[in-house]
């Protein structure tokens, strides 16, 4: 089987990449040109570490290809992977534009039968559209199947989870269509589970909003660790060693960003509401969130009698480290807040920038973490990249104007800063 891959974003490029690497001849097809002609290059037009490099492997022997040309591509393979954008709507549910324009652009142009897979996040009952969708669409009636397989990729980590992931997800509603699927992931040892389309759906939206409850959570009871004087890192250990709880996501900080967690989360309780039920517990969640990096910048403001004449470095950027996303960062909210408040602001990221417009000229954006540490009031750490962890904290500290250190992701040991002379706090840290 042929495979073409609609859509060469993050989840695109990853999918054509694993499908690659694992023996099968891969078409990517997208209509932004400019995207198209970077990866017939093996190149990139985001940031995930070693993806660029498996991408250019394949496209170098011939068995990845990229095309703008929605007629050939679509006719000349068996399985079609929709793998474009589902961006939140005017009313907070998923967009699916896009979806249908794939959905219509595969009727016009298959010339047999066609496995349709989707693997862009969609509410619960897209699968079931689409299949309309195509239908309808159809100059002539041919025979077709759609199926669900979620993507499970994280940030930064996208080639070790698409490589090694922990499960296969396939909803379809005919043997015919999971069976096909199925076979093209033989080469995978995790588990592969088979249900309804629809479960296969609510699988991911469940997935993603459990891990931001665990990550809400945390930061919720790391305000009580501040007033009691316990440390959340210490809880988290003893927590996530018990098996039922785990120690992944655990980690108190300035909350939860990116593409899909706020998203996802939304969309879940907006379809709950649709539906005349409520989830409570997620509505916390998100208003949990939204208000985490507030409590990082009151720490601030109290220290400082306020940020008005202030300069303040911003480290980070990115919503997590080993990504350029910056949709829905805590660091855009902290920035916001401290221009608002009339700070002067520095930022340094190593990968991720600001995004245009006149809202961010203020910001003074640095080549170096050093030059945004330079005569600085306050540090406020937003990212937990691993090069301000190689930092000589104890020399930066010359740099600053008041070595007042506020670490949104608890990234440093919180004694030791203190030792050299640093004003230090965490989420959580117990001070």
């Amino acid at each position: 089987m042929k495979i073409l891959i609609v859509g060469t974003g993050y989840v695109g490029a990853t999918t054509a990449m694993v499908f690659a690497e694992t023996g099968w001849q891969v078409t990517g097809l997208d209509v932004d040109a400019g995207k198209i002609e970077r990866l017939k290059e093996g190149r990139l037009h985001f940031h995930e570490p070693g993806l660029e490099e498996l991408i250019a492997k394949h496209v170098r022997s011939g068995r990845l290809q990229f095309t703008t040309d929605k007629a050939a591509a679509i006719a000349g393979h068996d399985v079609v992977f929709i793998c474009v954008g589902t961006p939140s709507g005017t009313d907070g549910g998923a967009d699916l534009r896009y979806v249908r324009q794939a959905a219509e652009d595969i009727a016009r142009h298959m010339d047999g039968y066609k496995l349709v897979v989707t693997k862009s996040t969609v509410p619960v009952g897209t699968q079931e559209r689409i299949k309309a969708w195509i239908a309808q669409a159809q100059p002539a009636p041919l025979p077709f199947d759609v199926a669900s397989n979620p993507e499970f990729l994280r940030e930064g980590k996208a080639v070790e989870d698409a490589l090694r992931p922990d499960r296969i997800v396939i909803g379809a509603d005919g043997r015919r269509a999971a069976e096909r699927l199925k076979s093209l992931y033989v080469s995978f040892a995790c588990p592969r589970l088979v249900t309804t389309p629809r479960t296969a759906e609510l699988i991911k939206y469940a997935s993603n909003s459990f891990l931001a409850t665990k990550i809400s959570f945390m930061n919720e009871l790391a305000k009580l660790c501040d007033k009691l004087e316990v440390n959340v890192s210490e809880v988290a250990e003893g927590m996530g060693l018990d098996p039922r709880i785990g120690p992944s996501f655990l980690q108190a900080g300035l909350g939860y960003g990116g593409s899909c967690f706020p998203k996802d989360v939304s969309e879940l309780v907006g379809a709950a509401r649709k539906h005349d039920a409520d989830l409570r517990i997620l509505e916390q969640v998100m208003d949990v969130n939204r208000t985490q990096s507030a409590y990082l910048l009151d720490k601030a403001r109290l220290r400082l009698g306020g940020f008005a004449g202030r300069t303040v470095a911003v480290l980070g950027l990115a919503f997590k480290p080993d990504t350029d996303d910056i949709r829905e960062a805590p660091a855009l909210r902290i920035i916001d807040r401290l221009l608002r408040e009339g700070a002067a602001v520095r930022l340094y990221d190593p990968v991720a920038s600001l995004p245009g417009g006149a809202d961010y000229r203020a910001v003074a954006v640095c080549e170096e973490a050093e030059d945004a540490l330079r005569d600085a009031d306050a540090v406020m750490l937003c990212t937990e990249w691993p090069a301000f962890g190689r930092i000589d904290w104890e020399e930066a500290k010359r740099l600053l104007g008041q070595p007042n250190f506020f670490d949104g992701r608890n990234m440093l040991d919180a004694e030791r800063m203190r030792r050299i002379g640093y004003y230090y706090q965490g989420i959580g840290s117990g001070y």
